[in-house]
């Protein structure tokens, strides 16, 4: 019957038999990977809740079908593609670039699962955004975000999901990993008027009244941080640093604190800064101002400019 079918058509169209054939195989596998691409389908929507999930997989189901479709139709329609081993080299090749994205993002879950440059719990900052890892999954980690219109680095109760394959891309810098403290730094500006070396003092027996056990604790980290990373500090006790602005005696408090509790250490620091200097007529705090300067009688003898004298 099929014999008489053929023959039928090939005297009716001029369509020979090998030709007859490549249309029927052409027709069967295109078929079959629509019925395939279907089920793929089905399965994904059943496996993930993710709309980003479903997306990337959906578009490389569909990528894959338009690639197989078309390296199935040339190994049927082209006589040089007869080897299955190229035909397979060709699909693999097709399937690589079809579902590229997935395939970086598992390889990069796997990565982060084996080289842990971040774990659940760490405060990480990747491509300018910042956050707590709170997830990690086969395509994707979620950070709850910090920072941003908030100020220091407290959370803004946004989500954001990113990538796992954007560890590949971009940089991190991961806040608890290595070394578990930061340092943090407080500048208070003085006038020049004040007397500055009773202001430091002050400052250096607040900060160290108020971080005194985190630089303790750093000390342990930071030995157990040693034996894995290259990380020595000579000194991790507080200090303040003097300088010199327009407008004043800068001091520059420098200590130790966790990542998490910096905005709470900078808290019990200035309102025992504020009570201190509230008590000292001699301290004042200093801001930008306009005065007019009188040398011969604000000046240091040394400096004092001879006023002019009357002809």
């Amino acid at each position: 019957m099929l014999e008489n079918l053929m023959q039928y058509v090939e005297e009716q169209w001029r369509i020979s038999p090998d030709l007859q054939f490549k249309i029927l195989y052409s027709l069967i596998a295109v078929l079959a990977l629509i019925i395939l691409r279907f089920i793929a389908l089905r399965l994904i929507f059943k496996a993930f809740e993710d709309a980003k999930d479903r997306y990337l997989w959906k578009n490389g189901v569909k990528n894959a079908y338009y690639v197989l479709v078309i390296f199935i139709l040339l190994n049927i329609w082209v006589d040089k593609i007869d080897s299955i081993g190229t035909f397979l080299g060709l699909v693999s090749a097709g399937l690589a670039i079809a579902l590229q994205v997935p395939i970086v993002n598992i390889a990069a879950w796997m990565f982060i699962a084996i080289r842990k440059p971040f774990v659940v719990g760490d405060r990480i900052e990747i491509d300018g955004v910042a956050g707590d890892v709170i997830d990690i999954r086969f395509f994707q980690f979620t950070i709850n975000e910090i920072g941003n219109w908030v100020e220091s680095d407290q959370s803004t109760g946004r989500i954001i999901h990113i990538p796992n394959g954007e560890v590949f891309r971009v940089h991190q810098a991961n806040y608890n990993q290595g070394f578990s403290h930061v340092w943090n730094e407080m500048s208070v500006l003085v006038t020049f008027e004040s007397d500055w070396r009773k202001a430091k003092n002050i400052l250096e027996a607040i900060v160290n009244s108020q971080v005194e056990e985190l630089s303790f604790n750093a000390k342990r980290r930071l030995l157990e941080a040693s034996k894995k990373f290259m990380i020595f500090y000579s000194n991790l006790t507080p200090i303040v640093y003097t300088s010199v602005k327009d407008s004043g005696v800068n001091l520059t408090i420098r200590y130790l604190t966790l990542p998490k509790k910096r905005r709470a250490t900078e808290h019990a620091i200035w309102e025992e800064i504020l009570d201190q200097f509230k008590q000292h007529d001699d301290i004042d705090f200093a801001y930008p101002t306009q005065r007019i300067y009188l040398n011969p009688q604000e000046g240091k003898p040394g400096t004092q400019v001879d006023p002019p004298r009357k002809s």
